[in-house]
């Protein structure tokens, strides 16, 4: 214990503490001067917006590649299942460069959605787009464990009974599957909440529009005005400290109300 509560100090309290001493040493005026200016509200409601929007995508679609890794067996799914860890790899550079260059006027996906009027890169949608693929893993490796340990037997008898698909997955998938779900939602969204480096490539970065509250806090610290860009990363860390509490109390709601 006493390890592990030293380990956690020297990585993440004192850092955060740190933080928070430093955006105090400014007042309250300067510090709301700050974080309720136009343009850092307008890249908190972009960051939220993008990283709410990926977490759900990836809620959805997360689920239904963990259900065919763990369900079904197919030629290269070995390769698809290292695949779901390709955004933990790359570096973030790296995907921003990638994603811009595919969904760009030129790119190969850009291309073939330009003549619908759908444009990717250098806006809002290239944002989101950047989230939900760095959020992807998180899901994915948080469900598939769950899906590995319940037993098909379940819905068989599920299905023995007369239930439909639609109940059998309402009544017997779901209630397991989503505290996991709950809980990759929470990663993907707090991740994506500070994402930076894939963004910054596919966003165009154009104040007011689609520039995110990371890349700006950025270009506080480049301008040497730190004060400024530690309450702008304080308000962050609240917002992921406030939404990872409120998953974390819903989870423990479904787990008492499950047991019963």
């Amino acid at each position: 214990m006493g390890y592990t509560v030293v380990y956690l100090c020297l990585i993440a309290l004192i850092p955060l503490s740190t933080l928070v001493l430093k955006t105090a040493g400014m007042g309250w005026a300067r510090f709301w001067q700050v974080v309720a200016s136009p343009r850092v509200v307008a890249t908190y409601e972009l960051s939220i917006g993008a990283s709410l929007t990926g977490a759900l995508i990836n809620s959805i679609f997360g689920m239904l590649v963990a259900w065919t890794l763990v369900r079904y067996r197919f030629f290269g799914r070995s390769i698809v299942d290292a695949l779901v860890d390709l955004p933990f790899a790359l570096p973030t550079s790296v995907a921003g460069i990638t994603l811009t260059a595919v969904y760009s006027a030129n790119g190969w996906i850009g291309r073939l959605l330009a003549p619908a009027g759908i444009k990717v890169a250098f806006t809002p949608l290239g944002v989101i787009v950047a989230l939900t693929f760095i959020g992807l893993p998180f899901v994915v490796r948080t469900v598939q464990p769950v899906l590995q340990e319940l037993e098909p037997e379940l819905e068989e008898a599920a299905a023995t009974l007369g239930a439909s698909r639609l109940q059998t997955f309402r009544r017997v998938i779901g209630p397991v599957l989503l505290p996991a779900l709950l809980t990759g939602f929470a990663l993907a969204f707090a991740r994506a909440l500070g994402e930076y480096g894939s963004v910054v490539f596919i966003s165009g970065n154009m104040p007011m529009r689609t520039e995110v509250a990371p890349l700006l806090i950025m270009t506080e610290l480049e301008q040497f005005d730190y004060q400024a860009a530690t309450a702008i990363a304080l308000v962050l860390l609240l917002m992921s400290f406030v939404m990872l509490f409120l998953i974390n109390l819903l989870q423990r709601w479904r787990a008492r109300r499950h047991a019963v």
